[in-house]
């Protein structure tokens, strides 16, 4: 009796809804039932579409909860939330707005921006305007490196603008034959890369050094700067000499040869080609060597930094003048190439 009442209530119930919910019920049920065929494993295979089709139906009809049994309805939700978030990522996608920026053109302006520190954008604007590059100055500002430090002039950049108002200086020793250590002190003018002057000792002082700066730099002929190492030679009366001259010292950082380049790279040349192939007697035979190379390296050694000329500027001599000739220079070790009329 109980069973029939309820059957009875039920069919009342349906009676009472409308054709469009009974539509959309009886389509919830379907999908369920074709899911559960259709996947022969214990745990469901749930596709793009299904999940689809339960969002789209959340939408439509009100009881859809009463429909569903194969998921919890916290699951459409969910399905609900990843759709609308696919849904606005397509709405949302680059259909416009600014044409991107070429990869090629950023770099330039990064690599403008590291090779001049001192330029802010509109001048780096300006000088990409005048390569034909049509670029806006905020654009501009976008791609440019963010610098933690004011900018400043790289050390490079110091020692090309005071190329001709610069010396350098330094030390490097000499063993010889007998275990004596000699010590050669150089000083070189940064313009030509001429040597001014060397000598050798076999105990530095900072008062026999001092008096090597005035024999190389005589006062009317004494740089504006001196570029040397922290070196503990150049003591006080080195440094109180240098201010009689009216010379500026400027000291490179500690544990940094590099930034004391020209000198170094001519010590370098100096044993490279010339004392690594001599065997040294003594302080006279050292001075002797270092003069016929030093003579090879102002009139006759090429430079790169030169456009290939020596510091004592040479002449080209066309075929015309004559035979080329060979001149053997420091002992033979180098040669020095000539025309020579026959």
């Amino acid at each position: 009796m109980i069973r029939f009442l309820g059957v009875v209530f039920r069919s009342a119930t349906d009676a009472l809804r409308s054709r469009r919910e009974l539509v959309l019920e009886n389509l919830a049920l379907r999908h369920q039932l074709s899911v559960l065929q259709a996947t022969p494993r214990r745990r469901l295979q749930l596709t793009n579409l299904d999940r689809a089709f339960w969002t789209m139906l959340r939408h439509r009809w009100s009881e859809w909860k009463r429909a569903l049994m194969i998921v919890q309805p916290e699951t459409v939700v969910r399905w609900h939330r990843q759709g609308f978030k696919l849904y606005w990522r397509w709405k949302s996608r680059a259909l416009g707005g600014r044409p991107r920026v070429d990869p090629q053109i950023q770099a330039l302006v990064r690599r403008m921006s590291f090779a001049n520190p001192l330029w802010g954008a509109p001048r780096i604007h300006g000088e990409l305007l005048k390569l034909g590059i049509e670029i806006s100055e905020t654009t501009v500002a976008k791609y440019m490196p963010r610098r933690r430090r004011p900018p400043s002039q790289s050390w490079r950049a110091f020692l090309d603008n005071h190329l001709k108002d610069l010396v350098s200086i330094d030390f490097f020793t000499v063993p010889s034959a007998t275990f004596q250590v000699f010590f050669v002190f150089v000083v070189l003018a940064h313009d030509r890369r001429r040597l001014l002057h060397f000598n050798v000792t076999e105990h530095p002082t900072a008062q026999w050094t001092a008096q090597q700066i005035v024999q190389a730099c005589p006062w009317d002929t004494a740089p504006r700067c001196l570029l040397r190492d922290r070196d503990a030679v150049y003591g006080n009366r080195f440094r109180r000499r240098l201010v009689g001259l009216g010379v500026t010292e400027v000291l490179i950082a500690p544990w940094a040869p590099w930034q004391n380049p020209y000198v170094e790279r001519l010590i370098g040349s100096i044993r490279r080609e010339c004392l690594d192939h001599v065997i040294v007697f003594g302080e006279a035979h050292l001075r002797r060597v270092l003069r016929g190379y030093i003579s090879y390296y102002q009139s006759s050694r090429t430079h790169l930094s030169l456009d290939k000329d020596a510091p004592d500027p040479r002449e080209v001599q066309p075929p015309t003048i004559g035979e080329v000739v060979e001149l053997p220079e420091v002992g033979g070790l180098h040669h020095r190439y000539e025309r020579r009329a026959a």
